[in-house]
């Protein structure tokens, strides 16, 4: 090569400059520049290839652009994340940039082209079927002329699986660390919720838990991007068989629908009482031991669909906050329990402050009795009554004496019921009988008490008979009618003939009276009460519905545990049977339970506040023209109700309930006696 070269700078010998090549020379040269032309080619071919070789084997997507950013190579790994080959880019642009981020991306290659290089850039890009994917760009511009660049080399690692990875780590730690922050389940599984629809990029996430009394699902935590959507899911129940959630429920397995329109066991009244319309959800059941106690719930993927790595990041969750769910509805119970027992300590509270109102008027009675008594007696010598006197006095005053501790024992709150009452009942009994009998001996005092204790205390032989309901029912409406007829309150009756029922009379008698008196004094005056008799399955039922001020809820739950008024002592203590807000010593409605139980017959209630005067302490004024808040009397008959059902069984057929006697000769006997 050197002597072609020579050759080729041959200088005249005269002049001194160089010769101008023949052209025998010039085909020389040009075969010699062929030559190194093709050395220079094959050389680049197996450098190309050699390159090339290299890139197929680097396992992360890379991507050889020209300068005008169109592609001139792309390695296999780029194809196996993001779908497109060789053939179909070479010499395009790539379509992978999303929407969001076209200006973004501008930049980038801008800083690219300044910089000449950049290195771990976090950016996203689109898959060939539009699913979008998280990656860490490097990227250089290479040159074939010095200082002019031929295009760039980017590398671009998926880094997708990472992220999600990171992204459960820190939601789980999250999680955990919140945990103890929630004591309010409703509050915690909001929070689980929310947390669930961020990491995995949902619309709407669900924390659906389980009422196995009930057998019913119900959403108790819920996250979603409409405010209104989250609020009305709170408000859904739904069978526990039904939706996919019932599949979880019944296989224990984690369920991917990708289309709910195509799922057999999706369930649209959930999402038409939400207003919302589910596409695709992933369910996972939440698993406490060996019970499952509900499902989580993810809605409607933003980017992709829901894949395997979805399913083990929310089954992950759900075995961080299941215990914790659990724990929570322990404490919730726990607090539900105490509110319970604050409950039953006001309903003893109440018990044993009306104890001690019922014990001031008898005793009132005996101080005024005895007074009187030791006037008519001062005719007679004084030994022969006044110790007797003094003795009856002196026990008297003592009674009132515990009266006075009771009041003081509730002013602080500390008692025991149980055995107060007895304490109470057993020293009066006990100190009646000493006296008695120490003063006037065994005689025929003693026995006319003692007969006296037997017949209203002692064991009685029950009776029971055979009662035409509706009659009964009818002849105890009229038999109590004149003992109010200061009381304007509408009755209105539907007797139906029923099948007889078989009962003690003095039972169905108390059952009847109470129900209807506790309806007048529960009713103001302009009201209506409604007492309906009508058949039921094989027996009959009574019903006593009365318009009036209604019973609070707390009240309602301890309303047959005896010794419990719905109302303040103060609030009847001047008032007459029948009258409104007259009240009782709280133990009807208890003996009518007991009664219930004994001669096989049932009885419930149902009640509804007033919502004019929705606390016990608020007072309604006992005629409906006087009440401020209604205009018109069915403004009150729509405010407040209580209803009492009682239902009986059909008498046997057998002879262990006697026919009771004629109840027409019965109705004449007892308006004779006033026997009511």
């Amino acid at each position: 090569m050197a002597a072609k070269s020579g050759r080729r700078g041959q200088r005249s010998p005269s002049t001194g400059k160089k010769k101008k090549p023949n052209r025998v020379e010039q085909v020389q040269v040009l075969k010699e520049s062929e030559y190194d032309y093709r050395c220079a080619y094959e050389a680049s071919r197996v450098a190309e290839k050699r390159y090339r070789t290299l890139l197929d084997f680097v396992p992360y997507p890379m991507v050889v652009f020209t300068v005008e950013g169109k592609v001139s190579y792309l390695n296999p790994a780029f194809t196996q994340v993001f779908g497109w080959s060789l053939d179909e880019l070479h010499g395009k642009h790539i379509p992978y940039v999303p929407a969001d981020l076209q200006e973004q991306v501008r930049a980038d290659i801008q800083k690219l082209l300044d910089e000449k290089m950049i290195h771990r850039h976090e950016s996203k890009r689109l898959t060939k079927d539009g699913q979008i994917v998280d990656v860490l760009m490097s990227g250089a511009v290479f040159s074939e002329m010095e200082g002019e660049p031929a295009g760039e080399l980017v590398l671009l690692r998926d880094i997708t699986q990472e992220k999600k990875l990171q992204l459960t780590q820190e939601a789980l730690f999250r999680i955990s660390m919140a945990l103890p922050s929630y004591p309010r389940l409703e509050e915690l599984l909001d929070y689980v919720s929310s947390e669930i629809k961020r990491v995995l990029e949902v619309e709407g996430a669900l924390v659906i838990l389980l009422d196995e009394a009930k057998r019913e699902f119900y959403f108790l935590g819920a996250a979603y991007d409409d405010r209104d959507t989250q609020r009305r899911a709170k408000e859904v129940r739904y069978p526990a068989i039904k939706g996919v959630s019932g599949r979880v429920l019944r296989t224990g397995q984690s369920i991917i629908v990708p289309d709910t329109s195509k799922d057999p066991y999706y369930y649209g009244f959930v999402d038409d009482q939400m207003r919302f319309k589910s596409r695709n959800m992933l369910d996972v059941p939440l698993k406490s031991g060996e019970r499952i106690i509900g499902v989580l719930c993810a809605i409607n993927k933003k980017n992709g669909v829901f894949d395997q790595s979805d399913v083990e990041l929310l089954n992950l969750i759900a075995s961080t906050v299941a215990l914790s769910i659990e724990n929570a509805r322990y404490a919730k119970e726990v607090t539900e329990a105490y509110k319970e027992l604050a409950s039953l300590n006001r309903a003893k509270d109440r018990a044993i402050n009306h104890l001690s109102h019922e014990l001031k008027t008898p005793v009132s009675v005996l101080m005024a009795s005895l007074n009187i008594l030791s006037k008519k007696l001062e005719a007679l010598p004084e030994p022969t009554w006044k110790k007797t006197y003094d003795r009856a006095w002196r026990n008297l005053d003592r009674i009132l004496g515990i009266q006075y501790q009771v009041e003081d024992i509730m002013a602080d709150k500390q008692f025991r019921t149980y055995h107060l009452l007895n304490m109470l009942l057993e020293q009066c009994t006990d100190e009646l009988e000493t006296l008695v009998v120490q003063e006037v001996g065994e005689g025929p005092i003693i026995e006319r008490i003692k007969n006296k204790i037997e017949e209203l205390y002692g064991p009685k032989e029950i009776k029971v008979s055979e009662f035409s309901l509706e009659r009964f029912v009818e002849w105890r409406i009229e038999t109590l009618r004149p003992k109010f007829p200061h009381r304007e309150v509408e009755i209105v009756t539907h007797l139906e003939p029923v099948p007889n029922v078989c009962v003690p009379e003095d039972v169905l008698e108390k059952v009847v009276d109470g129900l209807l008196r506790n309806a007048i004094e529960a009713t103001p005056d302009e009201g209506k009460i409604e007492i309906t008799v009508h058949r039921k399955g094989d027996g009959g039922e009574l019903i006593v519905h009365d318009y009036g001020i209604g019973i609070t809820e707390e009240n309602e739950r301890r309303l047959f545990e005896g010794f419990f008024t719905t109302h303040d002592t103060m609030a009847y203590s001047s008032k007459r049977p029948f009258d409104f807000y007259a009240g009782g010593k709280g133990a009807d409605l208890l003996r009518m339970k007991i009664f219930a139980e004994r001669f096989s017959f049932e009885i419930d209630m149902e009640s509804s506040r007033c919502g004019f005067i929705p606390k016990d302490r608020d007072l309604c004024p006992g005629r409906i023209s006087k009440c401020p808040f209604c205009k018109k009397r069915e403004d009150c008959l729509k405010s407040g109700e209580t209803t009492f059902r009682v239902y009986f069984p059909p008498a046997p057929g057998d002879k262990s309930c006697a026919p009771a006697e004629s109840e027409e000769k019965n109705t004449v006997d007892r308006r004779k006696t006033g026997n009511s």
